[in-house]
């Protein structure tokens, strides 16, 4: 049975939603402001109670009107955090870090200082939309924040490279020449030259050929079709490797890099184990500065761009951090960039193996911070000294995350 009351907002929880209590009680309410008085309709949900805007009763002064149409209009799922100000936003992604450290991982740290992003808008490389067949057209969009099987169609994204946007038009125009599935996901990315296209679902695709001649900007396509690897189908590049993860912001990439090998420098490492390097953006940074690198990527044709950036005396395994990392050890410094699910415990056992010498300096490159604060719980053979945030994904309230940790005492 729902309830309806009024609700003051304390702050904003990972995932975005507003935070306030009632009767001792935590109430989770999303598009909502740290310091709004909202009226909510809520219900119980276990040990706390989740609930929906009905009105705002007093506005906070941190906010304000989102810029994007699809935001209010079409309940966009992509943003989270467009109606708070910028600097409301950096506020709370601080706190979402500050507070997993803190509950997740019971570890005490500083309020974390993040980095802002120079671009605000407009600063995403790639845009994965989910295709839906309508009668003999696409619907191409994203998902509903309080609907998540809904689709609606995107116009515009505001967070989006306009040459992204450019590039989707240009691939929805020739859409017919798509797998003939009723569902798709399918992905733009821009490349140094061109943009590449990563197709997910559908069991025959004999059309790629058509599309691939259609639109000249295409560099790359890449399929995955339903219970299959992804494989390159059409290419104009030397090195492929436009379906490899790559950080969607370019300018604070090169922010979150620097402050790595940053941190490398004044560890004064001069060998370093780079685990999940993609295409080698740090591993390269370490090696320029004369540490001598191993790099460990799963993603064959990642490790082959790593491997041809990298300067001799350093070297690419093409595996799983699991099955590598313990003989790519010891190392003075071990660099790890997880995916949102974090580290396995075999990569952890690992870095804490008795039988090899504990790394003098780890570097956690997180994206999740919920995943980080449970992983550093479980290194007990490390303590953490120093943290910082990047905003990779203003609007969002997505946080990359970089901990320092050397032995414990």
């Amino acid at each position: 049975m729902s309830e309806t009351f009024d609700l003051r907002i304390d702050s904003i929880a990972a995932g975005g939603d507003g935070v306030g209590r009632r009767d001792g009680m935590v109430v989770f309410v999303p598009r909502t402001a740290p310091g709004d008085t909202v009226r909510v309709e809520a219900i119980k949900d276990g040990r706390l109670m989740r609930g929906r805007v009905i009105s705002v009763i007093e506005a906070s002064q941190s906010r304000v009107t989102a810029d994007c149409m699809h935001y209010e209009a079409d309940a966009c799922g992509g943003c989270q955090l467009q109606h708070l100000s910028y600097d409301a936003q950096l506020e709370a992604k601080a706190g979402i870090i500050s507070d997993s450290l803190t509950r997740i991982g019971r570890i005490t740290v500083d309020r974390p200082h993040v980095e802002p992003s120079d671009n605000r808008w407009r600063y995403r490389r790639k845009l994965t939309l989910a295709m839906r067949r309508q009668g003999d057209s696409w619907i191409a969009g994203l998902h509903k924040w309080n609907s998540m099987d809904s689709v609606f169609a995107v116009a515009d994204c505001r967070i989006t490279d306009e040459l992204v946007m450019e590039h989707w038009k240009s691939v929805l125009e020739h859409a017919a020449l798509l797998p003939q599935e009723r569902e798709l996901r399918v992905a733009v990315r821009i490349l140094d030259h061109g943009f590449s296209l990563t197709v997910e679902g559908g069991t025959h695709w004999t059309s790629n050929d058509e599309l691939f001649a259609a639109i000249p900007e295409i560099t790359e396509i890449w399929w995955q079709p339903m219970a299959n690897h992804r494989r390159l189908l059409n290419s104009r590049a030397t090195n492929a490797a436009g379906a490899s993860f790559t950080q969607v912001n370019a300018g604070v990439a090169r922010l979150l890099i620097a402050h790595v090998a940053g941190l490398a420098a004044k560890a004064m490492a001069k060998t370093a184990v780079d685990a999940y390097a993609g295409t080698g953006d740090i591993a390269t940074a370490l090696a320029e500065q004369g540490t001598r690198v191993v790099a460990i990527e799963i993603d064959r044709d990642a490790s082959k761009v790593c491997a041809a950036r990298l300067p001799a005396g350093s070297r690419v395994i093409t595996s799983s951090v699991e099955r590598a990392l313990a003989d790519a050890l010891p190392a003075d410094l071990v660099v790890v960039n997880p995916p949102r699910a974090g580290l396995t415990p075999d990569v952890i056992n690992a870095l804490q193996d008795p039988r090899t010498y504990l790394a003098d300096h780890v570097i956690y490159v997180s994206c999740n911070p919920a995943t980080l604060a449970r992983d550093l719980k479980r290194m007990d053979k490390y303590r953490v000294t120093s943290v910082r945030g990047f905003d990779m994904f203003p609007q969002t309230a997505h946080v990359e995350t970089v901990c320092s940790l050397e032995p414990a005492a």
